[in-house]
């Protein structure tokens, strides 16, 4: 179900990581672009080896702003490159592999447009369509939802959610350090410890398969595990 636009007064920033996501990453650029918004478009390319850097110097244009790291450094990093060159006063984190549908922007940015949250969680587990795939999957992402809300005294439905969206300025109050995808549980613990106050709202998610490209496996819920841990304790 499509969303009804918002009339936005200010501009925003949206942050693409890619890593070798040559037969998806056009569509998600296209997607972005029109979303009838005042906006600036930040694609890092985090040292792919298929055929994506081909593709984005194909999609240069006025407001895509192209980021490449040589080698590749994980989604952290890439995210940490694209916040330090963005300058619109509000971010928004897109995957480039479809999974997440930017006809949600709308959703997304009305409590913070409204003065009611600092950072916003896309929940793919709040009723939205999304497609049916692997139980344990869905499983594991529960379960560190739900150490995340132990450790950090939130109560989030969709901790690893990709869709995540905030103030600039709550980059001011927080250091980022992960690499990969220990980002996600970095981010919503230091939040956490800052107090600062979390929506979250209901998206559409058409996940994919391994066979499709998913990268995302069980060594990286160990890895998110570890980071919940880390950041709780020592940072």
């Amino acid at each position: 179900m499509q969303k009804p636009f918002i009339d936005l007064k200010m501009k925003i920033s949206i942050v693409i990581p890619v890593y070798n996501e040559e037969k998806t990453v056009q569509e998600t650029i296209a997607k972005v672009s029109q979303i009838p918004f005042e906006k600036e478009i930040l694609v890092i390319d985090d040292g792919s080896t298929d055929k994506t850097p081909e593709v984005l110097r194909s999609l240069q244009g006025n407001s895509l702003i192209l980021l490449r790291h040589e080698q590749n450094k994980g989604k952290g990093a890439a995210l940490r490159t694209g916040f330090s060159r963005a300058s619109g006063e509000i971010i928004i984190i897109q995957d480039a592999d479809l999974e997440y549908n930017p006809e949600d922007y709308p959703a997304l940015l009305q409590p913070i447009l409204e003065g009611k949250a600092d950072v916003v969680y896309g929940s793919r587990f709040l009723g939205g369509p999304h497609r049916v795939l692997f139980f344990w999957h869905y499983a594991g992402n529960r379960f560190l939802t739900l150490l995340s809300n132990i450790l950090s005294n939130l109560n989030l439905s969709d901790m690893e959610t990709g869709y995540k969206v905030f103030k600039k300025e709550v980059l001011n109050q927080i250091k980022l350090k992960s690499n990969r995808f220990g980002f996600e549980p970095e981010f919503t613990i230091k939040i956490a410890k800052k107090k600062m106050r979390v929506y979250e709202v209901p998206i559409s998610y058409y996940g994919r398969d391994y066979s499709e490209g998913k990268k995302i496996t069980w060594k990286d819920g160990f890895a998110a595990i570890y980071a919940l841990f880390r950041f709780w304790i020592w940072d």
